[in-house]
């Protein structure tokens, strides 16, 4: 651990491959859903990097980031829409939770976690970007 990560708790070895093989079978899961639910794959390619726009929270502060990023990138609020789109069976809700979940899986596959107010490279999965190298 290094001055610039200590109290980030990042989970390492064999946690860190379970978290990041979760990650790759909730993409995974949700490729596979939305093709079963015969979604379009345009609206897929428009809306996949959509909870990415939460960077823009670091134009703030490292801390009011972490924030918005970790609120764009939890499963919280993905789940509670898909949750609502089939309560109201609305296909277009339910499209748009299987994206985001998609590609929350895919960030944990690829190692971005949710994020600690001491930067943006320092995660629950650890250390990314020159965090990692130093």
């Amino acid at each position: 651990m290094t001055e610039g990560t200590a109290g980030t708790g990042a989970a390492t070895g064999g946690v860190n491959i379970l978290l990041r093989l979760e990650g790759l079978t909730l993409f995974a899961g949700m490729v596979t859903l939305y093709w079963a639910w015969d979604g379009s794959w345009l609206v897929f390619a428009v809306l996949f990097f959509a909870p990415d726009l939460s960077f823009l929270g670091y134009l703030a502060d490292a801390k009011f980031g972490a924030m918005v990023y970790n609120a764009a990138h939890s499963y919280m609020a993905p789940v509670a829409l898909l949750t609502l789109g089939f309560g109201l069976a609305s296909p277009l809700t339910q499209s748009i939770a299987l994206i985001w979940l998609a590609h929350i899986g895919f960030d944990r596959a690829l190692g971005y976690g949710l994020k600690y107010s001491a930067g943006f490279g320092f995660t629950h999965l650890g250390a990314i970007g020159r965090q990692k190298a130093a």
